[in-house]
């Protein structure tokens, strides 16, 4: 079958299939006399894998450890259990910290008259680079920092 037969049946865009096999998450497909790719029922089935492992937040390089372990017969599911459970702290991580920042948020807009005059307790902390506590807010990773006008 053909890429957008590949993305229908399996759910992921032919734009991430060409990735994946860009980076070698999945080996290179099997090309027509014509130069077309060309999709195996086991390509399709590997694609719904990845699109699943996706779908719980595994990053390309744990899907590729997954990927390792689901091919190895002779695989402990120790270490699936061990990649997954890696996994589960991280989101945990995540969810920690962003129930710390809406909880932030939460006393910022409660300390905030929201009135017609221009003071704002939002916008001081923001400016202040302070949180609730009088502690620091220091950027989160992949945050952008931009110059003054």
């Amino acid at each position: 079958m053909n890429i957008g037969q590949a993305s229908k049946a399996s759910g992921v865009s032919a734009k991430m299939i060409r990735y994946y096999e860009q980076t070698g998450l999945i080996p290179a497909a099997d090309r027509t006399s014509s130069g077309y790719r060309d999709y195996s029922g086991t390509d399709v089935h590997m694609l719904r894998f990845i699109r699943r492992a996706r779908d719980l937040g595994f990053s390309v390089a744990e899907i590729s450890d997954l990927l390792g372990l689901w091919r190895d017969e002779a695989r402990q599911s120790s270490e699936v259990k061990r990649l997954a459970q890696g996994h589960i702290d991280e989101l945990h991580k995540k969810i920690k910290g962003l129930q710390d920042m809406a909880n932030t948020l939460t006393t910022l807009v409660n300390t905030c008259n929201g009135d017609h005059r221009p003071h704002c307790p939002i916008l001081q902390s923001l400016e202040s680079g302070l949180d609730d506590e009088d502690r620091p807010v220091h950027p989160r990773a992949g945050a952008v920092a931009r110059a003054a006008p």
